[in-house]
Formats: C-alpha cells, structure tokens, sequence
C-alpha cells in the first residue's frame, strides 16, 4: 500500500477530469439538444471500450503546492471498440474552451501508425483572437495537426461527425473525410460564424442561415448524410464503416447476409418502362440487385441525379451507382460529377468493385450549369472514371449518350459491360440529333415534319441493342432476371484480382 495516496490522487483527478466543463455550460449545452462528449463517447463506442488517451491532461491550479482546480482538456482522444475492430477516437469538448482542437497530431499519428479508422466527433470552434493576447503576440498560422492526413486519407477510413457549431479549422476537418454527417437543427458548419460574416460584409445572420443543414447537405454537399438524432448520426458511422477494412492493406470484411446469390428478382423483367418517356424506381432497381437490406446510401440529399452507396453481394462490399431518372432525368449536373467523383475514390482505395446500373442521358445542358462549370466538369468526372483501378461492372438499362455516357467505363479487361433489352446509346440522343444534322435536307423537303419523322425512325431502328452485340459493342444482352446472380459472379471473381492491389493505390485521395 505504499503508493496507495499517489493512486488515490489518480482517481480523484480522473473524477475532475469527467466533470467535463462548468455546470452552467453544462446545462447550456443540454439545453441545445445535444449530449455531452462523455454521453457521445458512451452511445457511440460504449464507457467500457472506450480506452482514453491523455486522461490526465487538463490545465491545473495550484495552492501552497496543493490541486485547488483543474480545467480538463477540451479535446478526449483514444481507441474504441467497434463490433470488434478498433477506432482511433478524437472527441471535442465545446463545455471546455468551445472544445478548441487539440492532441490532433498525437491521435492522428496514432491512426496512421496503427493503420486504423479515425473518427472525429465535432463540436467545436477554431482560433481565437484571446489566443494572441494569452501568447503576447500573433502566430503565423501552423496547425502541428493537419500535416499528415493527406497520408491518412490514401490509408485508412477517416469520418467527421458534426454535432454542434463546427467553425475555421474543425469545419475543414469535417471535410477532411471519406464520410461525413451532421444532426438536423442542431449542427451548423462555416469557415467563419456570423460575427465574422459581420464584421467582413455587414451582413447579419444567424449561425443556422449560414451553416444548417440547408446549405451543407441540402445545397453545398459539404456535409454527405444528414440524421435526426445524434444516436443515428452514430449508427451512419458504424454502418459506414463496416464495409471497409481497417487499411489500405487489408480487403473489406466479409459478412454473411443470408442472402442467396442466385435470387433472380421478377420485379426486374419489368423495372424499365417500354415508354421511354416514363421513369422507374431506381432504389427498387438497387435493392433486388444487392443482398438485402444491405444499400447504404451516401449524400442522397446532393447532385441527386445520381444515386449511390455502399452495399454487399453475395456478403461482399461493393460500390453501387444508379442514374436517378426523377431528377433531370437522370442527367449528370456538377453536383452529382463531384459526389460520384468522390465516390470513386473512396471504392478505388478500400478495394470495392464497382457496380454501376447506367442510363445516363448526357451531361446536364443549359444556363445555369453552364454557369456552374459543367463542361470542366466533365472533364474531371472522365479522367476520375479513367483513373480508376477496381473491377467494374456496368449494366446498362437504358440509355449511354454523350461523353457522359463514356463514363460507365475504361480500358480494362476487369471491365465488364452487358446490358438489359431496354439499352439504348449513341454520340447523342437520336431526336435532338436530327434536327442539327439533317437540318437542311428537313428544311428543303416538301413535309418537314414528316421527313423529321421518317429519319428519326430509320435511325432509332438501327438503335436495337442486338445490332450492338452483333457488332461485339456489348458482350451481351441478358435478362434483367439475370443481373443479381451475374453481378455475385462478377464481385466473387474480382477478390483474387483487389488482393494484387492491396496498398495504397496510384491517384492520392482527394476530399
């Protein structure tokens, strides 16, 4: 019992450590709608997995060289347990100094040596003005813990869960991120707040006009998923993460779904309408492709022409995209280029093959995404699909136009290309193409609109999808029916070849 003061001492301090910020910011924060760190800690990983990092570290006040007060860090760090996998934890606290970032190059380090996910909880603000006055001087702006997640992010999974008010440098972190997600009415996400939008433009607004859900998720994509409550911001994680592996050296876990590989699903032989003029329910498409109940959808609140996620066949991760026909008609704007872009580099790096069921109408035309850039754009979307390493398959269930409809594919032979009876495809879209490129034989006939007519159906009769199969454009047309127990084969085939790649890959990710 020598030191039995000395360990006492250690559980008094941990006891201060726990009592987090004072009690009025305590209830203040309550009063919010949000849990305390400690409660996030707990619902996420569990008190009893929690392994804390720097429990002692605090800011101490001393008496006659006696602990009068102790002020806890405002940042808990440490490794969780996860289903049975480890997670390197960062938690900040806002009771405790607006849970200014801090141990950052510590936690992050452990990360990247240990090769494991790294999980930020977010609730915090950046720098402070207070700051120059505690130093006596300005600084040079250096944060010790933003160089090396440029390393992070080509290795292991990274996700940033907004929970509050996250402002400066924890607003870029949440973006510094392979997924991300933020609590409806209760988070709120900007480089600078509204005092700084104040003082820059004279501007008045509230954090929630600036930074809410409106602009991150609904507008920006800044932030991917949105959730009610902080408990499901928690589960999105734990979701997220469980179809990637731990690292880049690793290939994703598989797990028994209990869902035969061999289903062929009759909805299918009817999922595409005869009318091309009508849509159909591109989730339903997904889900009697991939094992059940297993899509996890990613930013469906942004560029939603274009739906995508995470799902599993035959128990194996994959990377599943479907062009969303209520929404411009499935057409491919800058914010659905940017979210797919992202989404191919997340698949590319964590070793997932590539499922895409495509009826991609072009590039979305116009002003405004004119405006937006859509010709860059495309550009960049091309080159991100070229770049690409995983083994791909695309179904094609309707239409491939443009150079939009190019990118469903590279030069592989990991590629794989077959398509349902409803296929259609070409440069561009035969209606709109007659016009332009018969304009002067329609101009000069005696019935315009009848020769229009007539080219157009000589033209859409050489369309027939079998005419490109002929021709070895397809390797071929199968069943709809067919799709799910052609696609396991695919994603069984392609574990030996995603074992070759294990390791970082070739393109570094970019968030």
């Amino acid at each position: 019992m020598v030191w039995e003061p000395e360990v006492e001492e250690i559980r008094r301090r941990v006891e201060m450590a726990k009592q987090m910020g004072a009690e009025d910011r305590l209830e203040t924060h309550r009063k919010r709608g949000k849990l305390t760190v400690r409660e996030r800690l707990a619902a996420f990983v569990g008190e009893e997995s929690f392994q804390e990092i720097g429990r002692l570290s605090g800011t101490a006040v001393y008496e006659d060289d006696e602990l009068a007060s102790f002020t806890p860090a405002s940042t808990i760090i440490g490794i969780g347990d996860l289903g049975g996998r480890k997670v390197v934890i960062n938690a900040s606290d806002f009771t405790v100094r607006g849970g200014v970032p801090g141990k950052a190059e510590h936690v992050q380090q452990l990360a990247i040596d240990w090769r494991l996910p790294y999980v930020r909880i977010l609730d915090a603000v950046g720098g402070s003005v207070r700051t120059f006055e505690t130093l006596g001087r300005t600084y040079i702006p250096v944060n010790p813990g933003t160089p090396g997640i440029e390393k992070l992010l080509c290795q292991s999974p990274v996700v940033s869960a907004a929970l509050g008010s996250v402002a400066g440098l924890p607003a870029v972190e949440a973006c510094l991120a392979h997924f991300n997600v933020m609590v409806k009415g209760v988070s709120q996400v900007f480089a600078g707040g509204p005092p700084v939008v104040k003082a820059a433009f004279g501007v008045d607004i509230s954090k929630e006009e600036l930074g809410d859900e409106r602009t991150q998720v609904y507008e920006a994509g800044v932030i991917d998923n949105l959730a009610e409550t902080e408990e499901e911001a928690f589960e999105m994680i734990r979701q997220f993460l469980s179809y990637l592996p731990d690292n880049v050296w690793q290939l994703p876990p598989r797990v028994e779904t209990g869902d035969d590989p061999e289903r062929r699903d009759e909805s299918l032989i009817s999922a595409i309408p005869r009318d091309q003029r009508k849509i159909y329910k591109p989730r339903a498409i997904i889900d009697a492709v991939v094992d059940k109940d297993s899509f996890f959808e990613i930013a469906p609140h942004y560029g939603r022409s274009r739906m995508l996620g995470l799902a599993r066949v035959d128990g194996y991760s994959v990377g599943v995209m479907i062009n969303n026909p209520k929404i411009y008609g499935g057409s491919m704007d800058v914010a659905a280029g940017n979210k797919v872009i992202r989404f191919l580099q997340l698949c590319d790096t964590f070793h997932l093959p590539m499922v895409y069921l495509a009826d991609e109408p072009g590039f979305l035309v116009g002003l405004e995404q004119q405006r937006q850039g859509i010709v860059r754009g495309g550009a960049k979307m091309l080159c991100a699909t070229l770049r690409t390493r995983m083994p791909w398959i695309s179904i094609l269930i309707r239409q491939l136009y443009g150079v939009a409809g190019q990118c469903h594919d590279r030069p592989s032979g990991m590629f794989k290309r077959v398509a349902w009876p409803s296929g259609h495809w070409g440069s561009m879209h035969i209606a709109g193409g007659v016009t332009a490129a018969y304009k002067r034989q329609i101009e000069e006939a005696d019935d315009p609109e009848a020769e229009r007519e007539a080219i157009e159906a000589r033209l859409n009769a050489l369309g027939s999808p079998f005419r490109s199969a002929e021709a070895f454009n397809v390797e071929d047309i199968i069943d709809p029916r067919d799709t799910r127990p052609m696609v396991a084969e695919f994603v069984r085939m392609a574990q030996p070849m995603l074992e070759t790649q294990l390791g970082p890959g070739p393109t570094p990710y970019m968030p």
